[in-house]
């Protein structure tokens, strides 16, 4: 048996993990033609590099069948309930930096707080008669924000596609988002919120806590830590 990576299998994730890796002496390599997800590590015996798509490198890591893995803190944090029980951070890669944040409209003036959006959400609710909604990916984190942060009459809508046309398609009131740059709310007119992001995420390298090791995995494991430093 042997080690199992999973490293996100196309893109800049993958570009940026195979030139961290590259950078401390562990080279990875994709093998075969683009339809198929297979790879290849030089410089530690016993590791095996699995491709797979970063939203399925959490659940492959709580299952036990990848022993490392490189997602994004966002996805862990959503994917997975206890997720610290689950998985270990080892380290950040210094990369995919983005926050989860919530936006509202640039036209809402008076918006600024959460303070200000549980009173615009009540406002909202007198008005219209239902609960103002906000688009999200990430159901789990922005609801314990808002719980946190006080935001009563509102409810989650869900967003698979861009989410931040949904104000403008009139599918949301509000939307909670990735974002690095923030270009793409500024150009459908949306504000983000001045508060802490619900979350900053980085692409990070975890280690499962539930996967099985045998010695010679074990010594894998070790000597693959130590090449990386971590």
């Amino acid at each position: 048996m042997s080690v199992k990576l999973g490293v996100p299998s196309k893109g800049r994730l993958m570009e940026k993990t195979f030139d961290w890796f590259g950078a401390r002496g562990v080279g990875l390599t994709r093998t075969g033609n683009d339809r198929e997800y297979a790879g290849a590590v030089d410089g530690v015996e016993g590791v095996d590099l699995v491709l797979l798509s970063a939203g399925e490198i959490p659940r492959e890591l709580a299952a036990g069948r990848i022993h490392l893995g490189v997602t994004g803190t966002d996805l862990i944090r959503e994917k997975l309930v206890q997720w610290d029980q689950k998985v270990e951070p080892l380290a950040e890669l210094g990369f995919g930096q983005a926050d989860l944040i919530v936006a509202v409209p640039s036209c809402w003036v008076d918006v600024d707080t959460l303070d200000d959006l549980d009173a615009a959400a009540a406002a909202f609710r007198a008005q219209h008669g239902f609960r103002m909604r906000i688009a999200t990916k990430y159901h789990r984190l922005v609801r314990e924000y808002l719980r946190q942060g006080g935001v009563a009459d509102y409810q989650l809508v869900d967003s698979q596609g861009a989410t931040e046309g949904t104000v403008k398609n009139l599918t949301a009131e509000a939307v909670a988002d990735i974002t690095s740059t923030g270009d793409t709310l500024r150009a459908n007119h949306l504000k983000v919120i001045d508060e802490e992001p619900v979350l900053r995420s980085q692409a990070t390298l975890f280690r499962s806590r539930t996967a099985k090791l045998d010695e010679d995995e074990r010594t894998a494991l070790r000597t693959l830590m130590a090449k990386l430093d971590v």
